[in-house]
């Protein structure tokens, strides 16, 4: 009995690690962007994005603990509407792009909250600094797409602080612009299994 029972567990597991669907985000298309908001002075919102990035997601409708998500940034794309500050921006006091040319996320859970929502929990590297961080995620939908394929898309909300990642001009810009709120919004392209 007990012979049986060894390829009847690995079978399962299997099953289960095959039930994962892999989607690579579309920035191709556009279809995918990370913004950011923080405060200037206290008297308004200064609003910025990266324009180039990459990662790819695993989803298991049926067991969330399995979905997981990688995403890598170049901060050089960093682009808030105003070249002069995009250029500050990349320098020293800030993001160091020429030291430090890549920021990245690495999913660690997914805590399922029901109706749509989780809790993605992961570390996030900025600047040579790593931390972990939860992002709150909403699955707006999901489905085939016009040139036959299927897509899935979520957004994403989180709130990082400045000085978590040694950012050192906050005080400069108001004591309010030590967060800065992320929003990110993601379609996913299903792959081939």
């Amino acid at each position: 009995m007990r012979k049986y029972l060894i390829p009847l567990f690995l079978l399962s597991l299997a099953s289960t690690a095959g039930a994962a669907e892999r989607y690579v985000i579309d920035t191709k298309g556009m279809h995918a962007f990370i913004t950011f908001k923080i405060m200037h002075l206290q008297y308004s919102w200064l609003a910025g994005r990266f324009d180039r990035f990459d990662g790819e997601l695993l989803y298991d409708e049926n067991n969330p603990a399995n979905n997981s998500v990688k995403v890598n940034i170049d901060v050089a794309s960093i682009d808030t509407n105003h070249a002069l500050r995009d250029k500050h921006l990349r320098g020293k006091r800030f993001f160091e792009v020429e030291k430090y040319p890549k920021a990245s996320f690495v999913s660690t859970g997914w805590v399922d909250r029901g109706n749509g929502k989780a809790t993605l929990k992961g570390r996030f590297s900025l600047r040579g600094v790593t931390k972990d961080i939860e992002i709150d995620v909403t699955q707006i939908g999901a489905g085939k797409d016009p040139w036959g394929g299927f897509r899935r898309g979520f957004e994403g909300r989180t709130t990082l602080n400045l000085s978590d990642y040694a950012m050192n001009d906050g005080p400069m810009l108001g004591p309010l612009a030590e967060k800065v709120e992320l929003w990110l919004s993601v379609e996913g392209v299903r792959q081939p299994q």
